[in-house]
C-alpha cells in the first residue's frame, strides 16, 4: 500500500452509502481521492454516475486495497455490518478504520474488539450534515481522536480533508465527546423530539424564541428515532442527562407550583 505525502489523494472504502456517506463523498471526490463504496442497499447505479466504484462482494471491497475504509453506518447497525465484513482478510494489509458516527466510545471498543492489530483506528464526529453543511464546511467542527495510528502519514492526509475545506478541527478523547455530547447533542434532540410529541405548531402571534423552538423540533424530527435511540442506549452518559432534564422540569413545576401558593392561596393550586 502506498503511503501519501501530505498532498497526495487517497483511496477510500465507504461503507453505508446513505445519505451521509453520500455527503462525504461528493466532497472527497472534489478532491480528488479515489472512492469505493459498499453498502447494503444497491447504490451501483448512483454511485457510477457519482464516479464511486460501488462493490456488491463484501470480500472483493475489502480486498480492493484501500487506504482508509470510512465507517458510515447507523449507529444501531454498526455491530452487524462489521460482523458481516471478512475483517481477517485484512491481515498483513495496513489500513485505517475511521467511523464517524455521533457516539464514540462505543464505536472505538468495537474497533478495537474485531480490527486486526495492523490496522489503525481514527474515532471523528464531523458536527454536521447534508443540511448544515449544504453550503460548505467552513468554521464547521470536526471532531477526532486518534485512538491507534501507526502510519501517521495516512491519517494526516484524511483529516487533511476537513481542514483544507475550513472546517474547525477539535482533537478530543472518545470520553470527553461523549460526556459533552450527551449535555448537548443527545438534550438537544431530548427537547425537539419532546416539542414534536406536545405538537407545537407556528401561530400568528409567535415570538421569536417560539420559533426557534419551532425550527428546533422541525430540525430534530427530519432525523431518525434510530439515530436519537443510538444517541440514548451507546452513550453512557445519556441517561443521566435525562434524569438531570426530568429533574429539572419537576424544579420547574415545584417553583411554579409555590409561587401559586404564595399568590393565589393553596385551594387555588391546580397543578
Amino acid at each position: 500500500m502506498s503511503t501519501p505525502s501530505s498532498c497526495s489523494t487517497l483511496k477510500i472504502g465507504i461503507v453505508g452509502f446513505g445519505s451521509f456517506g453520500q455527503f462525504l463523498a461528493k466532497t472527497m471526490i472534489k478532491q480528488g481521492h479515489t472512492l469505493r463504496a459498499n453498502s447494503r442497499s444497491d447504490y451501483s447505479q448512483l454511485c457510477l454516475q457519482m464516479g464511486v466504484q460501488f462493490f456488491r462482494d463484501v470480500i472483493e471491497f475489502i480486498e480492493a486495497d484501500n487506504d482508509v475504509i470510512l465507517i458510515c453506518t447507523s449507529i444501531l447497525s454498526l455491530s452487524e455490518v462489521l460482523g458481516s465484513m471478512p475483517l481477517s482478510r485484512l491481515k498483513n494489509r495496513p489500513t485505517l478504520f475511521v467511523d464517524v458516527l455521533s457516539v464514540k466510545e462505543y464505536p472505538r471498543d468495537l474497533l478495537l474488539q474485531v480490527l486486526p492489530e495492523e490496522s489503525d483506528i481514527l474515532c471523528t464526529h464531523p458536527m454536521f450534515g447534508p443540511v448544515s453543511g449544504k453550503d460548505g464546511w467552513k468554521d464547521l467542527t470536526f471532531v477526532y481522536d486518534k485512538v491507534r495510528i501507526r502510519d501517521e502519514a495516512i491519517c494526516s492526509n484524511f483529516l487533511h480533508i476537513f481542514a483544507s475545506e475550513g472546517c474547525r478541527m477539535l482533537q478530543m478523547s472518545c470520553e470527553e465527546h461523549d460526556k459533552v455530547a450527551a449535555k448537548s447533542q443527545f438534550v438537544t434532540h431530548t427537547i425537539g423530539r419532546t416539542l414534536a410529541e406536545m405538537d407545537i405548531k407556528s401561530s400568528p402571534i409567535d415570538t421569536k424564541g417560539f420559533q426557534t423552538l419551532v425550527q428546533l423540533k422541525d430540525t430534530t424530527m427530519r432525523d431518525s428515532f434510530d439515530l436519537y435511540s443510538g444517541l440514548f442506549i451507546y452513550n453512557r452518559f445519556a441517561r443521566q442527562e435525562l434524569e438531570n432534564l426530568e429533574h429539572a422540569m419537576h424544579k420547574v413545576k415545584e417553583m411554579l407550583v409555590q409561587r401559586t401558593n404564595e399568590e393565589l392561596g393553596p385551594e387555588k393550586t391546580e397543578c
